[in-house]
């Protein structure tokens, strides 16, 4: 491999994604060099138009990018076509045609009246891999059921896991799920390559929102079912270890796992109380879990009487686990983020610019671009229809003017 290069230089992906999971499993497959074109209705992804925010132009306007098309939706090409018509359609199955990944996210059966479905593309192109991306899956008693990334947290089991032990199942606060998904589908994909490289077959790949959900939750599908007991809310705490929770600073909260013995001493000594770990009450990782309340009485005012900044110092300079726990902005300042260039903006002539979080990905010998910032509609269906297809600008101009593209 050419150094620096990109790890999918070559592949080309065509997305049908709209809102979340689809679209991000795209978007990282661009960030990785491959050519993603993003295919729209000449209205645009809905998830344009799904604030709260905008990005505004030079002279105050919205423009047609939200917080969440941002986010999931750079390194990419978009399209416009209206596949509801016959010639929209066949520019759909010609593209195809050109791409080595399929993504879509529609209801089971949605493309189908529209030539669109897997059993119609890969007769077409067997060499294709077509990823759908459902709440569901394809087969099973709610495969026509919508889903959301907040249905999915509750009936996965993982809101029942989430908030204070006294509250009610409480929603992750970020679409987890469906982020989830999208790096899964991206590992699907990925395989489905390798596996095409080697045997010569495209294949299709089935992704549900709720399958996914459920990979987070294993350990406590693990715990009931070695246990007999339901796991429940533990709030910030940690079944069992014992420190590990939040505790509140004279500023904030810092979290902390001083579970282990030789934790706990460290902490003890950073407290000034090294005589602590030896109490017999708290003296093994057992004794602390059945004298949690015990202890925290002691702990607590050390903590209160601290900022979070000064425990985060003291005990994480004596190897205890500990971190402030921060809202977006202060996260965004933390030096560690800032010296791993984690925020980025895209600088695009005539608007603001566009913020973004930089990809996790980082190889030695290959690179991740941010080759585009994310697309208007249609922003490149004439480069991409004399790229892909060698259309000659009057039979786009023919297809435009009967509002066939966009």
């Amino acid at each position: 491999m050419q150094k620096f290069g990109k790890p999918l230089a070559g592949v080309r992906v065509l997305e049908l994604g709209r809102l979340v999971a689809a679209p991000f499993a795209g978007q990282i497959l661009g960030d990785l060099g491959a050519d993603v074109v993003k295919v729209e209705h000449p209205n645009g992804d809905e998830y344009r138009r799904y604030g709260p925010s905008f990005l505004h132009d030079l002279e105050g306007e919205p423009t047609q990018l939200s917080s969440g098309f941002i986010s999931n939706n750079r390194n990419k090409r978009s399209i416009a076509v209206d596949f509801a018509m016959d010639d929209g359609a066949r520019i759909i199955r010609r593209l195809a045609g050109c791409a080595d990944i399929f993504i879509e996210n529609f209801k089971v059966g949605g493309l189908m009246k529209f030539g669109l479905d897997k059993e119609s593309l890969r007769k077409l192109h067997p060499n294709l891999i077509y990823l759908s991306v459902t709440g569901f899956g394809q087969d099973g008693p709610f495969v026509d059921r919508p889903a959301t990334d907040g249905a999915i947290q509750a009936m996965s089991g993982l809101q029942s896991l989430t908030g204070e032990p006294e509250g009610p199942p409480q929603r992750v606060g970020a679409l987890v799920v469906d982020m989830m998904t999208g790096l899964y589908s991206v590992i699907a994909a990925v395989a489905a390559l390798r596996y095409r490289d080697t045997v010569g077959r495209g294949q299709h790949i089935d992704m549900a929102l709720l399958d996914c959900a459920m990979t987070s939750v294993a350990t406590q599908v693990a715990e009931f079912r070695l246990s007999g007991v339901s796991p429940h809310r533990q709030g910030n705490s940690q079944p069992g270890s014992v420190p590990a929770q939040s505790y509140r600073c004279q500023d904030g909260y810092v979290q902390i796992q001083a579970a282990f013995d030789t934790h706990f001493a460290r902490l003890c000594t950073c407290f000034g109380m090294p005589e602590l770990a030896q109490d017999p009450r708290f003296a093994g990782r057992q004794g602390r879990a059945q004298n949690k309340s015990a202890l925290n009485d002691i702990l607590e005012p050390e903590f209160a009487r601290r900022t979070t900044g000064q425990v985060f110092d003291l005990l994480a300079s004596a190897g205890v686990i500990c971190a402030p726990a921060s809202d977006i902005p202060a996260a965004l300042e933390n030096p560690q983020a800032v010296a791993r260039g984690l925020e980025m903006r895209f600088d695009v002539p005539g608007r603001h610019q566009i913020p973004h979080i930089a990809s996790p990905l980082r190889f030695s010998e290959s690179r991740v671009t941010y080759d585009r910032p994310p697309p208007d509609v249609g922003e490149h269906t004439d480069d991409v229809l004399l790229d892909w297809l060698g259309l000659e600008q009057a039979e786009i101009a023919d297809l435009r003017s009967r509002r066939t593209v966009m």
